[in-house]
């Protein structure tokens, strides 16, 4: 459509200067050649293509060689933990889970949940200190259970982590702090928890940060490629920051070079038209 418009310039640009005195310089084949020349450098474009994932992955096929989510981490100081009880003991339930919720004002409570100390210790309703530094989630809730017998028929424990979160930032269409109540998650799932990825995204290039005790690892993982699957860092860890980098796309650079070139054409057909019919008018 703009190529048209371009070319509808240049052919009333052609038929102003026929009216004119040196109509013959501008008649005929010459019309129909710059016409043409305005036609060509305003069509001269690169087609834009859309970012994809996954752009290996053969039609219709099976996966396999996935990287599995049955990782536990283990619950270490400065944890803030949600622990949440039932049992045939309706009463010590209501009890224990209004203290797990800020009703206890002891000092291992903050806010919604149970922070482990300095000690690695939690505070618990008619237990007391529980050492949870060390165990995975499920070890502390079966070692809860088992204290929670004298007191309780039937306890069942919930253990889930309520401070352990992911940072996302870059190109994303929502920069934020994802909250991880589990040990992992996908890393599309805190993609897609982010606003996903922008349109100017390096999809070969993520980027993501780990801390390891003292030092920090850093992976880049391609979107593009379905290996990624089967890498380790597939399933973002507590803490990870993911940084997504933006790409320098060549594609729209050349679509921006070529509509500033169009827009040049045509603000100089305009102007010779105009200065054509001025001319045209002062000379009669």
């Amino acid at each position: 459509m703009s190529s048209f418009i371009s070319l509808q310039y240049a052919y009333y640009t052609m038929i102003i200067l026929q009216e004119w005195r040196w109509y013959k310089l501008f008649s005929g084949k010459s019309v129909f050649a710059i016409g043409l020349l305005v036609l060509t450098l305003s069509s001269c474009y690169t087609v834009y293509k859309p970012p994809t994932n996954f752009k290996t992955i053969p039609r219709d096929t099976t996966l396999s060689g996935f990287i599995t989510n049955d990782f536990q981490s283990k619950i270490i100081k400065g944890d803030i933990l949600a622990i949440t009880i039932s049992s045939l003991s309706t009463n010590e339930d209501a009890i224990f889970n209004f203290s797990g919720s800020g009703g206890n004002t002891s000092a291992s409570t903050l806010g919604n949940g149970f922070l482990v100390d300095s000690a690695g210790n939690i505070t618990v309703h008619k237990i007391g200190a529980v050492k949870a530094e060390g165990l995975t989630r499920k070890e502390l809730a079966k070692k809860l259970e088992t204290a929670m017998l004298p007191f309780m028929k039937d306890p069942i424990v919930n253990v889930g982590y309520l401070n352990r979160k992911v940072t996302v930032l870059g190109s994303v269409k929502a920069p934020t702090i994802v909250a991880m109540q589990a040990e992992q998650m996908p890393l599309l799932d805190v993609l897609v928890l982010s606003g996903d990825l922008t349109e100017e995204a390096n999809r070969k290039d993520i980027m993501i940060i780990r801390e390891k005790e003292n030092t920090k690892e850093i992976k880049h993982l391609n979107l593009e490629d379905h290996s990624i699957f089967s890498s380790p860092w597939y399933y973002v860890q507590p803490n990870d920051i993911v940084y997504v980098p933006a790409e320098i796309n060549q594609s729209k650079i050349a679509e921006e070079k070529r509509r500033n070139q169009q827009m040049t054409i045509t603000l100089v057909a305009s102007s010779v038209s105009l200065l054509v019919a001025l001319v045209n008018i002062f000379t009669r």
